[in-house]
């Protein structure tokens, strides 16, 4: 049974507030055996606690697939990129190198790349993704274009993305302020940025902190 077309992921990385539930919650997938398909990546951690959730975004032309020697990945007609099957994945690491997400991860345990399948086995029957159950933030969302346009009038959902030269669309949106939306998010753009300032107040600790004079 297909996951319905009518219903949508949507990611807020504003609304992250670091609590982990989501990654706990994807353990408890039948179809992960244990282990996380979600990851907590800080935004940039020597300034900020912010947090971003990252899941499989679903590309509509996945990197992952196309790199896969062994044709181990596949892409179902409903948009969704599943884990690598295991009596086809020969453990060589291509998808994890490709993925411009950063996404697949080698279970080397198993000889196995497993990620984010949008907990297939719940989706597919009409139930939502375990790590949309738990976030008490609503930074992860499933749900209708509707219902998520209600919810966050604020904001408006995108799925293109800039890397390089490289334009992707994906199945899985992420929320950006409406005012000012860009055409794609520029992934790697930030790294043509200037760094952040850094004015940051002297720490107490460390200015009583007894430092040797050297023997004269």
């Amino acid at each position: 049974m297909p996951v319905p077309a009518h219903l949508e992921f949507f990611i807020d990385p504003s609304r992250c507030i670091g609590c982990q539930a989501c990654v706990q919650a994807c353990r408890e997938c039948d179809s992960h055996k244990g282990q996380t398909m979600i990851q907590l990546d800080y935004v940039d951690r020597s300034l900020s606690t912010q947090t971003v959730p990252v899941v499989c975004m679903h590309c509509d032309v996945p990197t992952c697939a196309e790199v896969c020697p062994a044709d181990a990945i596949k892409r179902t007609e409903d948009g969704i990129v599943q884990t690598a099957r295991k009596p086809r994945c020969i453990a060589c690491n291509n998808c994890v190198l490709a993925c411009p997400f950063g996404v697949p991860k080698m279970q080397t345990s198993m000889n196995l790349m497993m990620k984010c399948d949008l907990c297939y086995d719940r989706t597919s029957v009409g139930l939502m993704p375990m790590c949309a159950t738990v976030c008490p933030s609503q930074a992860l969302h499933y749900g209708t274009r509707e219902e998520i346009e209600r919810l966050r009038p604020r904001s408006m959902p995108i799925d293109t993305f800039q890397f390089g030269s490289q334009v992707i669309h994906t199945r899985v949106r992420m929320m950006v302020p409406r005012n000012d939306p860009p055409a794609a998010i520029d992934v790697t753009g930030a790294f043509d940025l200037a760094p952040a300032p850094q004015d940051m107040a002297p720490d107490p600790l460390l200015a009583n902190l007894y430092v040797e004079e050297p023997a004269g």
